[in-house]
């Protein structure tokens, strides 16, 4: 297990018990109890945990895990899910995307596609509008993408841009797609962040798409979360995993969205 993966998988059993001994931590990761307690301070010192005597308890900001912390949960999974909403986009294509980590493999599917790469003899292949910047700094590179990025106020949890200025773009423009990561899929209360700065501005993404493309793992279908994105009947296509839940899949597809499931 990888320091990040352990530092996430930490951070995941706090967010459940709100807090944890060292021993404890030691015997559930397979480490040893000094390396929980390096981990710990690390942790501390970005101020996602607070420490006690003997173990640690929960910090406020923990339950949203910084981007750098989340790529290990459900990464093949991702990557799947990834690869199938790249292959939904032709080329010539407006597509926004917004922060995440799968919308971060999204945007590392289209950069490396084959077909776009050799499209229209060193135009613009694709056309992308970002609101994260660590997308945008991927994608700028790749001559053939034309890389439009939002105003605003960068959040560090998840590299997006949001507030008055990242609307007022959003607002101004048109898409063909937008593909949204979230942080929770219902089928009565629809697609959903924990935070309603990023909610304001992935709405405003939405509103201005043709067709919305939602990318989520199984682990947040059924969820809610406190900002709402978009209402299922919003929703085009949802992709997700093989573990969803047939329920929750009837339901959605009984409601309009394609479900994907890879």
């Amino acid at each position: 297990m990888g320091t990040h993966e352990r530092w996430t998988r930490l951070l995941e059993i706090l967010g459940d018990r709100g807090r944890i001994e060292v021993g404890e931590a030691a015997e559930l990761l397979g480490v040893s109890m000094a390396t929980v307690r390096r981990d710990m301070e690390e942790l501390a010192q970005q101020q996602l945990l607070t420490r006690t005597r003997g173990g640690a308890v929960l910090s406020g900001v923990a339950y949203d895990l910084p981007l750098r912390y989340k790529t290990a949960r459900q990464a093949d999974e991702k990557n799947r899910i990834a690869k199938a909403a790249a292959a939904l986009v032709p080329p010539g294509a407006v597509v926004g995307l917004n922060g995440g980590t799968t919308t971060s493999e999204v945007a590392r599917e289209l950069a490396t596609r084959a077909d776009l790469a050799d499209h229209g003899g060193g135009g613009t292949a694709l056309t992308i509008v970002t609101n994260a910047i660590n997308i945008a700094n991927e994608l700028a590179v790749r001559p053939y993408v034309k890389t439009l990025v939002t105003g605003g106020v960068a959040r560090p949890n998840s590299y997006e841009l949001t507030g008055p200025l990242a609307a007022l773009v959003l607002q101004g423009i048109s898409l063909d797609y937008a593909i949204l990561g979230v942080n929770a899929v219902h089928p009565k209360f629809g697609a959903a962040t924990h935070d309603e700065g990023e909610a304001s501005a992935n709405r405003a993404m939405a509103e201005r798409a043709e067709k919305v493309i939602v990318v989520a793992d199984s682990t947040k279908l059924g969820k809610r979360a406190f900002a709402q994105v978009c209402a299922v009947g919003e929703m085009a296509v949802l992709v997700t995993d093989k573990d969803a839940p047939d329920e929750l899949v009837e339901h959605l597809s009984g409601q309009g969205v394609d479900v994907l499931c890879v």
